[in-house]
């Protein structure tokens, strides 16, 4: 049963990561459009129709029908505009933080979440709660129960 499941995850694994490879080697101009910005309008190159946009559409066009891979065309963009034409910040140095800073708040929020729940789950002092000391540890006085007893058999009949 291990090796079954252990086997159905392994090509479950494969079955993403493949077109993952396939990108890498074999890009679109409508993938790379979205992950390109357009230096003047500050935007990607789908959303754009400036005159730099279209020049670098061309551009990609072409090293793709040259059989460029996406991360050389990526390099070849970033050497004649800079780093600001991608879309989004490199994985390394001081970029690093725009994509781990995210994910620390998601996860720090996540914590405090949790403790304040379980803080206040495990409040004893009773301020703000009607039920706070129910059931009484003393009996009820015998008019109490009288009354109660009352108001319950007119609701039974």
């Amino acid at each position: 049963m291990r090796r079954a499941l252990g086997l159905l995850l392994l090509v479950g694994a494969l079955v993403v990561a493949a077109p993952c490879l396939a990108s890498e080697s074999k890009p679109t101009l409508g993938e790379l459009e979205g992950e390109v910005m357009c230096p003047t309008c500050k935007t990607t190159l789908d959303m754009s129709s400036s005159p730099v946009a279209t020049r670098i559409r061309a551009f990609i066009t072409a090293r793709i029908e040259a059989g460029d891979k996406r991360s050389a065309i990526k390099s070849k963009l970033v050497d004649e505009f800079g780093p600001a034409v991608l879309a989004s910040p490199s994985k390394k140095g001081f970029n690093l933080l725009a994509w781990l800073l995210p994910l620390v708040g998601i996860v720090l929020g996540a914590l405090v979440l949790g403790w304040l729940a379980w803080v206040w789950s495990r409040r004893r002092s009773g301020r703000g709660s009607a039920y706070a000391d129910w059931p009484p540890d003393r009996p009820l006085d015998a008019e109490l129960e009288q009354r109660v007893d009352e108001a319950l058999a007119r609701y039974e009949e």
